[in-house]
């Protein structure tokens, strides 16, 4: 069964009356509970426990972890970014969630400033499955909608994504790649906009089916092990 680590900052929802009214038990317990209904095994950690949660057990229990992030990034210790980073590197899969774009982790696997345009006035979101063939859109439409969102628009600062599965269309006629998929080492990372903290999009069930498959295509799978270093054969 593939492991999941359910990773979020925990503030927003506890400082702020509307994110605690959508969110009372916090956006993480609400991913968990859709991964869980998806047959995976999940945990939770937040940034205030030791070591963020993400202590080098954790992450070695962890098939793929899910990080959503809000305005405490700087707040994350240097040395569990490096910790997580390895882990990526050695095969664990990573999806980073809305707001995570400006994660200390995401912009280091990036290699940019990962910045964008954004304005927060609860509009429509379409988001169109623009590669319909991947594991990641499996069982979707062609089209689906978000009621109330944040809108992020382009530029996005990030690399051209390997694969790109979600465009997202908003009110104001702004347009975002959405569903961003790359390979970093042997890990895979996901990057999925979708996920303001005072909208209830987390108990949507397109976007809970997103994230399971998400999680599917993420996981670590068998195969060998490269070396690497001076060979002598």
């Amino acid at each position: 069964m593939t492991r999941v680590t359910v990773w979020n900052e925990y503030h927003v929802e506890q400082e702020h009356a509307d994110a605690r009214e959508v969110y009372p038990e916090g956006i993480h317990t609400a991913i968990a509970d859709g991964l869980d209904e998806h047959g995976f095994e999940t945990q939770t950690a937040t940034l205030d426990e030791p070591e963020h949660g993400l202590t080098e057990d954790v992450l070695d229990d962890t098939d793929v972890l899910t990080w959503w992030g809000h305005d405490k990034h700087d707040a994350v210790a240097d040395e569990v970014v490096e910790r997580v980073h390895e882990r990526v590197l050695d095969g664990m899969g990573l999806l980073v969630l809305h707001s995570g774009h400006f994660s200390k982790i995401f912009k280091r696997l990036m290699g940019t400033s990962c910045d964008l345009k954004w304005r927060e006035e609860g509009e429509l979101e379409r988001l169109w499955v623009v590669e319909p063939g991947h594991p990641i859109a499996a069982g979707l439409p062609e089209s689906f909608e978000v009621p109330e969102a944040e809108m992020y628009g382009e530029r996005f600062d990030v690399p051209a994504p390997e694969t790109l599965v979600f465009n997202s269309w908003f009110e104001g006629g702004e347009t975002f790649r959405s569903g961003c998929c790359y390979r970093r080492g042997s890990g895979r990372l996901f990057y999925f906009r979708p996920g303001h903290e005072t909208y209830p999009i987390y108990r949507q069930s397109e976007i809970r089916r997103v994230l399971a498959n998400a999680v599917e295509w993420a996981a670590p799978v068998d195969g060998p092990k490269p070396n690497y270093g001076n060979w002598n054969s």
